[in-house]
């Protein structure tokens, strides 16, 4: 049995879950981003239980396909940019998302800008400024080497990018005292 969860982006968002659902009395098989595979299906007073203790931190279980989809998709993302190596991100962006999901693009790419009112493209470019700023406050990359981990043909496109986003040059972003970042489940 597969639970969905919304909002799940991290590791620590996997060991919060898993700690949620053994206090119910139930012991996952697994716990990934986004989903929960369960032995056998709890009654409906039990996911019930389980749904308020997972809203109490931010999370939320997911019953309607389309909304499954969305989180899968958004989880691959995450993934993809804040949890793989390098490498991944020189994949064919498309491709990967039709394969991790088992659609056809065109039908994921439709269906997520109906839901969430943004294309996925615009989506995927929002996490990977996310990334940017992030690394950007470790201050212990070059922009050079940000732009190559994270797949951009050039500093200058990722420049550009990052100020089309943020209204901020990369280097005066840098410069701030207090680099404003958003929470990844709140792109």
């Amino acid at each position: 049995m597969k639970l969905y969860i919304k909002n799940m982006v991290c590791s620590r968002c996997k060991m919060v879950v898993r700690e949620i659902f053994e206090k119910a009395g139930l012991q996952p098989v697994s716990v990934e981003l986004g989903k929960v595979d369960l032995i056998e299906k709890p009654n409906a007073q039990k996911l019930n239980e389980l749904n308020a203790a997972l809203h109490i931190v931010g999370f939320e279980m997911i019953d309607d396909r389309k909304s499954r989809i969305i989180e899968q998709i958004k989880n691959a993302i995450v993934e993809l940019i804040h949890h793989k190596e390098n490498e991944t991100l020189f994949v064919n962006f498309s491709e990967y998302i039709s394969q991790k999901l088992n659609y056809e693009y065109n039908y994921l790419s439709n269906l997520f800008s109906e839901v969430e009112g943004i294309t996925i493209e615009k989506y995927f470019i929002a996490q990977k400024i996310e990334k940017v700023k992030e690394l950007l406050k470790y201050d212990e990359l070059t922009l050079s080497q940000i732009a190559d981990k994270l797949g951009y043909s050039s500093v200058a496109y990722l420049s550009n990018q990052f100020k089309k986003q943020t209204g901020l040059s990369p280097s005066f972003y840098k410069s701030q005292k207090q680099n404003s970042r958003k929470n990844i489940e709140d792109l």
